[in-house]
């Protein structure tokens, strides 16, 4: 939602309050009020004759498919007013869910029209927003042209003694040729002075009205607050799944070209041991020696997997002491502070320690850090995690990064990160989960 006027312009001199009267957004947004009157008397009206019709209609069976029909009708008028809302107010609402027939059938559509919430949230939106279009439209252009027709008063004043009889705006009179007029020189330019005050005000009033129209576009004519959780539970759940199949990828990955390929030519090794084992016992206990280094690698890696995977010491201490010891490989010296009172959720806690796990990897590699902080504490029903480097900053979670990533990870748990990370650093990272405890 643009809720603010756009910043100074780099060299610009003019300051914001004086160049919001010839802004784009201004005049959008006016001429979206100057809009909405016509609009709005048309929505009404339609929506007051197709209300009438069916309501009278009910008596007989053409009531329901008028009544259904006329919904229908508000639902592509409202398309019509997302559309204006976006081209002129740069409001982005989305689309509501679309009528979903239980049976193919004319009755099946018109039962779910009429059951649906949002058909009959564009019907109330015709019928609200009209005396509001109203009143908006009266109240802008009066302001807008009042203003604007103070400030030029100078301009047009020779209009007055040339087609009116008078020397200028009058002010008060008797009707018998007595009267006050401004027509000096201070008096008009006091009244420009007017002018110019109500033209600098217009763009807030216009923007202060326009809000209104907001509230009741995204309100009521915008997908329902469920329809939009659960759209957004599915987009979690897919970023889950891509994740959890991301991870079987890696996993499948690391065994086949690290300990499976270790453990096979350790099978080939000890085969060609025991072939000379007969023949040259020195050289098939010198290979014995050599498959039983190999044999202490591959156990090694698959250690450091199944680390990956979940940490034994997650399980059975809890976070504290995994954090503990996640920082003790890392490459900058770290200092952890934990502040929990009991454990949450395996899943939560699983989640901030693969989070920090990150999070140390992004500053062993590319902070440039010499030192780091990580701190863990749980508020009220969140649990809060907070790295800091000295490096060099620049950290980011624009798309493709592995903070954007992370992002969507923690979003998909209704977590959050903020990345604070100016050029120069220092770097503060902001991981929110709920706590489930």
């Amino acid at each position: 939602m643009d809720t603010a006027y756009a910043p100074q312009p780099r060299g610009s001199r003019v300051p914001v309050g004086l160049r919001a009267p010839f802004s784009g957004r201004t005049w959008r947004e006016f001429l979206y009020l100057f809009l909405s009157l016509p609009l709005a008397i048309m929505m009404f009206t339609y929506a007051m004759v197709v209300t009438t019709a069916g309501a009278g209609l009910l008596i007989t069976f053409l009531g329901i498919p008028v009544l259904a029909g006329g919904l229908a009708g508000a639902r592509a008028l409202g398309t019509l007013e997302r559309a204006r809302a976006r081209a002129l107010l740069r409001l982005d609402v989305a689309d509501p869910e679309p009528v979903r027939p239980s049976k193919p059938t004319l009755m099946g559509w018109v039962g779910a029209v009429l059951k649906s919430g949002v058909s009959w949230r564009h019907l109330l939106y015709s019928l609200l927003h009209f005396p509001w279009a109203l009143f908006s439209f009266i109240f802008s252009v009066t302001f807008w042209t009042l203003g604007w027709g103070l400030l030029t008063y100078p301009l047009w004043r020779w209009t007055f003694p040339a087609y009116l009889g008078h020397s200028g705006i009058q002010l008060w009179g008797d009707g018998i040729g007595h009267g006050a007029y401004l027509d000096t020189p201070a008096e008009t330019a006091l009244t420009s002075g007017a002018g110019l005050l109500l033209v600098l005000a217009g763009p807030w009033v216009i923007h202060g009205l326009t809000q209104v129209d907001r509230i009741m576009v995204h309100g009521l004519l915008g997908p329902s607050s469920l329809a939009a959780r659960v759209s957004q539970l599915e987009s979690d759940r897919g970023v889950v799944v891509d994740t959890a199949a991301a991870d079987l990828q890696r996993i499948e990955r690391d065994l086949h070209d690290g300990a499976q390929a270790r453990l096979v030519a350790l099978a080939m090794d000890l085969g060609l041991a025991r072939e000379k084992l007969a023949e040259d016992p020195e050289a098939a206990a010198k290979m014995v020696d050599e498959a039983h280094g190999e044999v202490k690698i591959a156990l090694q890696e698959l250690r450091d997997l199944a680390r990956g995977i979940h940490p034994a010491i997650l399980t059975d201490r809890g976070l504290g002491p995994a954090l503990s010891a996640l920082s003790a490989r890392c490459t900058v010296p770290v200092t952890v502070t934990v502040d929990l009172d009991h454990r949450p959720a395996p899943a939560i806690e699983g989640t901030a320690y693969f989070t920090a796990s990150e999070l140390l990897q992004n500053v062993s590699r590319h902070a440039r850090a010499t030192s780091a902080t990580l701190d863990v504490w749980h508020t009220a029903d969140r649990i809060m995690l907070l790295v800091t480097d000295n490096g060099r900053g620049g950290a980011h979670t624009a798309a493709g990064s592995g903070l954007a990533g992370l992002a969507e990870r923690l979003d998909a748990v209704d977590g959050l990160l903020v990345v604070e990370s100016p050029a120069g650093g220092p770097t503060c990272i902001t991981a929110e989960l709920p706590w489930r405890g």
